[in-house]
């Protein structure tokens, strides 16, 4: 029987899971863009080989980076490159976006844009706001919006991946992007992620009372193998992707901390993953368990207080309030400051006055 031969997408395949200085846009949905059904005869023949024979322009090492990203399926299960396709096994690669046959449709969506010149822009997204569309979200996101803020630009393309966003960071999370509208420069800051050469610090709310001043978290981080909707820390061995977090406390506050991270890599996740791997999880992060209450009294009065400060931040308590590059055109050493977003400063307010006026 003479196998199918699929066109395999080396630049979808660089967006959906890239070595991976890139958050993604937090859904952690899964979109499947190969399927094939291994035949009866099928003899016992590792599934990065597998694929390779069936897939055009497909390398193993792509393949691999597939496997160890969790976008290689056998009958719905992740699977790692070395497992041994059987007869009738089906073999799926998924992706976190659909394929690209889907029309990006300009949107008259608000941006809040605090920086644009010919190369580039900088945008400040709000919380809820996905980045990228996928499953559920095929309008009403930023690609969305930019589509429609740059129509008129003619070397704007919004479905060229060589244009357009060069870090992600997730739906609930707020702050700073820098999308790029030429391809030279998209390649070149493409570059200063890839070599941890930008500048990026976060604000939160975390669980408990830090006991440190500042510090580094240092743990590889990679697809929690029991839960494929998050992210975990793999302390020792090869599992994982190298991930480092510098963190400083710049608040204590009863039974929180207001930190500041800076990112030395961008894994997926990885300040909330770091945090939580530490027992600090984020404030209200529903996905790493910050939607519980961790610290603190067992009196019903105090548990109405954190369960209002959920509802006054509805969100993991991170924002994106720095970014520094180099301008791929100029040379010129670029930094923005954002504002903390009125949720996240409401919450604090609400921990500041509690410390103030309650005995904790």
């Amino acid at each position: 029987m003479e196998e199918k031969l699929e066109e395999w997408d080396d630049d979808q395949i660089n967006d959906d899971f890239p070595d991976e200085d890139e958050p993604v846009d937090g859904s952690s949905q899964r979109y499947e863009h190969f399927r094939f059904i291994a035949d009866k005869g099928q003899s016992l023949l590792r599934v990065d080989k597998f694929l390779a024979s069936r897939l055009v322009n497909a390398t193993r090492n792509r393949i691999q980076a597939a496997a160890e990203a969790g976008c290689i399926l056998v009958n719905d299960r992740p699977v790692k490159s070395n497992y041994r396709v059987k007869p009738l096994d089906t073999v799926s690669l998924v992706m976190s976006r659909p394929r690209r046959e889907f029309e990006i449709i300009p949107e008259d969506i608000p941006l809040n844009i605090v920086y644009e010149d010919e190369e580039l822009l900088v945008v400040n997204k709000p919380a809820g706001l996905v980045v990228h569309p996928g499953h559920g979200n095929y309008t009403g996101t930023l690609v969305n919006a930019l589509a429609y803020y740059l129509r008129d630009d003619p070397f704007y393309d919004p479905a060229d991946p060589r244009l357009g966003l060069v870090h992600r960071i997730d739906k609930d999370t707020s702050g700073l992007l820098v999308i790029a509208k030429k391809p030279e420069a998209k390649a070149n800051l493409s570059l200063q992620f890839f070599h941890k050469t930008t500048q990026r610090k976060y604000v939160s709310l975390v669980w408990g009372i830090m006991k440190d001043n500042e510090g580094t978290i240092e743990g590889n981080i990679g697809r929690n193998p029991h839960d494929r909707m998050q992210m975990t820390v793999f302390p020792e061995g090869d599992q994982g992707k190298t991930a480092i977090t510098h963190y400083k406390v710049l608040e204590r506050l009863g039974y929180v901390s207001w930190i500041e991270c800076q990112l030395e890599t961008g894994r997926t996740h990885q300040i909330r993953a770091h945090m939580k791997y530490i027992g600090h999880p984020l404030f209200n992060d529903a996905r790493y368990g910050g939607d519980q209450i961790l610290k603190g009294q067992s009196f019903s009065k105090y548990k109405l207080f954190v369960q209002n400060c959920f509802a006054v931040c509805p969100r993991q308590a991170l924002h994106a309030k720095t970014l520094g590059f180099i301008h791929p055109a100029t040379g010129k050493q670029m930094l923005f400051d954002s504002e903390i977003p009125d949720d996240l400063k409401a919450l604090k307010e609400k921990w500041t006055n509690y410390v103030n006026t309650k005995e904790l």
